[in-house]
């Protein structure tokens, strides 16, 4: 069945929703930029499978639909990077049994570009973003997909390097990764259900 608002989705659909999450900043002027590469994802899947993610809810833009056969919630939280966690929460409270069923997609400065990991739980490694998603949840367990975005030669260099965009040479790997990432989301949920 095809829900067609974020709050319909639970009551439609059973109360099961899995709950995809992009983290980035809103505003044009943050638009694909390197700590922007989870609302690029969303974005990625809201194209492939039809989704508006418009609706706004809890601070976010949201949108519905099914994924690998599974009700899914798409987030892309409006709070900015740092405050992702006040807007994710209440969703996951919403929609969720504590966080099960919640992906994270966002970027790694630890990682090289190009590179792509899983992560099912652990600390923030320094991610703001994650800091704030696991001090709103009181809990790490949640699946991150973490993205390369490299590191600029010095740490003073960090804010704008994570809020620039990615260079010519940097496309192609950029795409892939967003790419990847779309394609471990489906396979996620294709996964058996915990019980």
């Amino acid at each position: 069945m095809y829900c067609d608002g974020a709050s319909a989705a639970r009551r439609d659909c059973g109360g099961r929703v899995n709950v995809i999450v992009g983290l980035g900043n809103p505003g044009q002027r943050y638009r694909h930029t390197r700590h922007n590469l989870g609302f690029d994802v969303i974005d990625a899947l809201a194209e492939r499978y039809r989704m508006a993610v418009r609706q706004r809810e809890a601070e976010a833009l949201c949108g519905t639909g099914q994924i690998s056969g599974r009700q899914v919630l798409c987030v892309k939280p409006q709070t900015y990077m740092n405050a992702s966690g006040q807007s994710v929460a209440p969703l996951v409270r919403r929609y969720l049994h504590q966080g099960e069923g919640l992906i994270v997609a966002h970027d790694d400065i630890d990682l090289p570009v190009g590179t792509i990991k899983l992560k099912r739980q652990g600390g923030d490694a320094g991610h703001l973003g994650i800091r704030s998603l696991i001090a709103w949840l009181d809990s790490d367990v949640f699946t991150r997909i973490r993205m390369g975005i490299g590191k600029p030669a010095r740490k003073d260099e960090v804010v704008d390097y994570v809020l620039s965009p990615f260079t010519a040479e940097e496309a192609e790997a950029r795409q892939m990764m967003i790419a990847q990432a779309v394609t471990w989301v489906e396979t996620l949920l294709k996964a058996p259900r915990q019980p």
